[in-house]
């Protein structure tokens, strides 16, 4: 074990965070932190980091562990280039390798004694310099730069030139360089473009040290990590798997306690009605029996029922009017800027009804592109056409739709005069603006809320046409998956650009690359484009496994019909054997009714015979009615 997190509590004022959250993580171990924003992940980073104190509880770690950690926003300075800085890591290893070329300078000026005790010396900084990798460290610095997105051009760039994500991916560079035992990164994928990404998958996967990660990039974490922390409701649940695993696992834990949860409700109505009924018939054994039912269910233990973030969340947005088949064609288009050649002979065209994304490494030229589309910026040659009643929304990261003056509230309903204010609230809460905070001016939140903001106006805007530049970001995951929905029950047309893979991959019904200054089709989600992509096609065995897992699929369906048909023929007898038995009592009841009445007449009270009769006939259904409460008791509880 590596790190150990006993009971940890965190609150801020009245504000509680944490709550007894306890897990471990193993040596090698790849470990995510996952919860919606405001869970406390990045909170518990800095408690394990001892950037912060818990209120109760203690993170360990195991003896003369070294870690690593990447912040969100790793600000670095000084006069160093990328290389040198990234180099900087390894610096014992510089210093060693500058120690060995000095003593190789030396020997041919010594002899005798002295060039003896400088080549035993040699030979153990040679070896030390070895073991530790000395003869591959500057290959493997370059690599890990040129893998996080740089270019040998960037190399000997200076840090002062970089931007604040240029930085975090150099810090990153020199925390891969230096091997800790421990990683801990908080969103590393934030600053990358997919190939880097890949690239990071590959080195974590490999990674011989244990990683903690907390990022929003599902697709990321599935190809990564082999357990899951839960963070909800201030507590940490652990499930062992990746992303996927997790979430499947998730779904059907809270299924289980919501069939539980039903099912017991229904017994408690059901016991319930039972109670009311055994007391209508007002005959005392009767009455104990409810009694006896009620004391039974006044000791059960009740089920709390399960709840969850946004459950019962569903936004929907739909166009106001079709638009025709044919929704946009691109003929040879051409941009640059200056020397800037991004693309040119660029065609294709989009049908009505498809989700299409459009990949790339950063700087192709995708934002220019949909900017181009929009008319926001002239392109050199080519020519865009778009099809009848084609109406587009766009959404773009400079939030040009919103008005600094109003409050979220005010531009959803303005955006939606029909909306109720709890319609307002439910969409401004999909996109994490819940309480006071709908009541803030546009102009004094951040522009990554702004982002939020502008999404949330666009799923409600009756386009036909939805135009998307990085719409997952600043999204956290459950957000993510509730425009997914969105999305892929919109009966529009979508054309987005993301680098979030796990989206691509649940929304995207077409892949345009643009590489090499073309675009290549993948008519399908984002695995059919690695499946593609990729120089070593999967033979025909999955598509044959997949046939015989539908023929299984198919005859399972059949037998749960046939099941079902019988189970309701079942309940149906039983339904009418209840009703029957119900009759019968009435009927009886009725009958001992009447014959209470008429021993009470003058002319039968003074009749023996009669009495002596009717007391017979009462006994009898005195005993039929004991029967027919068992009777009715018995198959009220099978129902």
């Amino acid at each position: 074990m590596i790190v150990s997190c006993q009971n940890i509590s965190k609150s801020f004022g009245t504000d509680e965070i944490l709550k007894n959250v306890s897990f471990h993580i193993n040596e090698n171990e790849k470990t995510a932190i996952v919860g919606i924003n405001g869970a406390g992940k990045s909170t518990l980073l800095n408690i394990i980091m001892r950037k912060l104190s818990p209120d109760a509880g203690e993170a360990v770690l195991s003896k003369n562990t070294s870690v690593g950690y990447l912040a969100q926003y790793q600000d670095i300075s000084g006069g160093h280039t990328i290389f040198e800085e990234v180099l900087s890591a390894r610096e014992e290893l510089v210093r060693m390798e500058a120690s060995l070329r000095d003593m190789e300078q030396n020997m041919p000026l010594l002899e005798g004694e002295e060039l003896n005790r400088l080549l035993e010396q040699y030979n153990r900084l040679n070896h030390t310099f070895e073991l530790h990798g000395g003869y591959a460290y500057r290959s493997e610095v370059t690599g890990i730069i040129r893998g996080l997105g740089f270019t040998e051009e960037d190399f000997s760039r200076p840090l002062t030139e970089l931007s604040g994500g240029q930085k975090t991916r150099v810090f990153l560079g020199k925390l891969l360089v230096s091997k800790p035992d421990l990683l801990i990164l908080d969103e590393p994928t934030n600053h990358l473009d997919m190939s880097s990404i890949a690239w990071l998958e590959a080195f974590l996967s490999n990674y011989k040290g244990a990683v903690l990660i907390v990022s929003h990039d599902r697709y990321f974490l599935d190809k990564i990590v082999t357990k899951v922390v839960e963070l909800e409701h201030h507590k940490a649940s652990v499930f062992l798997g990746n992303y996927s695993d997790y979430a499947e696992k998730k779904a059907a834990l809270r299924a289980s306690q919501l069939k539980a949860w039903y099912n017991q409700q229904r017994e408690i109505k059901h016991q319930e009605e039972v109670i009311a009924k055994l007391k209508s018939f007002n005959r005392e054994k009767s009455i104990r029996r409810a009694e006896s039912r009620e004391k039974m269910l006044n000791k059960i233990d009740r089920i709390e029922k399960p709840t969850e973030e946004h459950t019962d969340m569903k936004i929907r947005f739909e166009p106001n009017i079709a638009s025709g088949n044919d929704v946009m064609q691109v003929e040879e288009l051409a941009k640059s800027f200056g020397s800037n050649h991004l693309f040119s002979g660029i065609s294709f065209e989009i049908k009505r009804g498809e989700r299409v994304a459009l990949i790339g490494d950063n700087g192709v030229g995708k934002t220019t592109m949909l900017k181009i589309i929009n008319e926001m910026i002239p392109f050199d040659a080519g020519r865009i056409t778009l099809g009848t009643n084609v109406n587009i929304a766009y959404y773009d990261q400079e939030h040009q739709v919103l008005s600094d003056e109003k409050t979220l509230f005010e531009e959803i309903s303005d955006a939606c005069p029909n909306f109720t204010n709890t319609q307002v609230r439910n969409v401004l809460a999909a996109f994490l603006f819940t309480d006071d905070d709908v009541f803030k001016k546009v102009g004094d939140i951040s522009g990554g809320e702004k982002g939020r903001v502008s999404l949330a106006k666009l799923m409600l805007s009756e386009a036909n046409f939805l135009i998307l530049d990085e719409p997952t970001n600043h999204l956290d995951i459950t957000s993510k998956e509730i425009l997914e929905s969105a999305l892929n029950q919109y009966t529009g047309t979508v054309l987005f650009v993301s680098h979030d893979r796990y989206f691509i991959n649940k929304t995207a019904t077409r892949i345009m690359d643009l590489t090499e200054q073309t675009i290549v089709n993948y008519v399908g989600n984002y695995d059919y484009y690695l499946e593609k992509h990729d120089v070593q096609m999967r033979t025909i065995a999955p598509a044959a496994a997949a046939s015989i897992k539908t023929e299984r699929k198919n005859e399972s369906a059949k037998l749960d019909w046939k099941q079902k048909k019988e189970e309701q023929a079942k309940q149906r007898k039983k339904a009418a054997a209840l009703k029957r038995t119900e009759d019968e009592i009435a009927e009886k009841e009725a009958l001992m009714q009447a014959l209470n009445e008429e021993m009470n007449q003058p002319e039968v009270a003074t009749n023996s015979a009669r009495l002596s009769e009717i007391h017979g006939q009462m006994v009898e259904l005195e005993e039929a009615l004991e029967g027919l409460y068992e009777a009715w008791e018995t198959l009220a509880e099978e129902e």
